[in-house]
């Protein structure tokens, strides 16, 4: 949730073309630290603070090289509050350590893998967002028929306001590379772009394009390929099943947790 959170509640709370920085980001995670610290309730202070420094360093990997956000965090400052609340959560969960506190179920693995499986392309499709450097609204005219292309390589597709993002679109009749997970909310106040497709030209030319989707107020545009830094770049293309399963490896750990500690029934001697 701390990777899920801050970056939906951005996108509810502020205008698409405004991207979350990696500072306000990671004060999820700040928050959520001593609560993790807390409930794993390890054996040890030295042991509770580690697990959760870990947890706050994979945090600080992801916004670095997975979803590289915006902005400059003050690590310093990340790394002091940090600590002071995986300290304080290790030491609430060693105090109630002994006590018989419930300990998360099958259920709750089954919830947490599904909602994985459910936000994780939430996920990639908000970060791709967040992390694009630079994109382009359709320099080269809309996909109406024919677009002059001034070099060989490769274009971008992009779908304009309400336009489905799965269209079937044909260069030359040749099918383009579909974007498993669009990255949406491209553009402004005029018009929001997202890109759908992806499609490749010999040389440079005219060449003719059609996108069919059965809705007559389609529009699409073509122009450069996004510029999306980081790991997400490459998972936007990703089967949406692949991404899927990743986002429920957490629920599984739990429900694997779980399993190893069930009670073990003894043999009649």
């Amino acid at each position: 949730m701390t990777v899920v959170a801050p970056l939906m509640f951005f996108d509810v709370t502020h205008r698409w073309e405004e991207d979350q920085d990696v500072g306000s980001a990671l004060l999820w995670t700040l928050v959520a630290l001593p609560v993790l610290a807390a409930t794993i309730r390890a054996r040890s202070l030295l042991a509770g603070t580690a697990i959760s420094l870990v947890f706050l360093a994979a945090s600080a990997a992801l916004y670095r090289w997975i979803i590289p956000l915006s902005g400059e965090a003050d690590w310093l400052a990340v790394w002091g509050y940090g600590l002071l609340g995986a300290v304080a959560g290790a030491a609430i969960g060693l105090r109630f350590r002994e006590r018989r506190l419930k300990r998360p179920g099958y259920v709750a693995g089954v919830l947490t893998a599904v909602a994985g499986v459910l936000l994780a392309p939430v996920v990639v499709r908000l970060g791709a967002e967040d992390s694009t450097i630079q994109y382009d609204e359709g320099r080269y005219g809309e996909v109406t028929g024919t677009v002059e292309l001034p070099a060989a390589g490769r274009y971008a597709i992009m779908a304009m306001g309400f336009s489905p993002r799965n269209p079937d679109c044909r260069v030359g009749g040749r099918q383009v590379e579909k974007v498993s997970i669009p990255p949406a909310d491209y553009g402004g106040d005029f018009a929001t772009y997202a890109w759908v497709a992806t499609f490749t030209v010999p040389a440079p030319g005219a060449y003719t394009l059609s996108c069919d989707t059965g809705d007559d107020d389609a529009s699409y545009t073509v122009g450069d390929v996004p510029r999306i830094r980081g790991a997400v770049a490459s998972m936007i293309h990703w089967p949406v099943v692949i991404v899927g399963l990743l986002g429920g490896i957490p629920g599984l750990v739990i429900i694997a947790s779980r399993y190893v500690r069930r009670p073990r029934l003894s043999r009649p001697g």
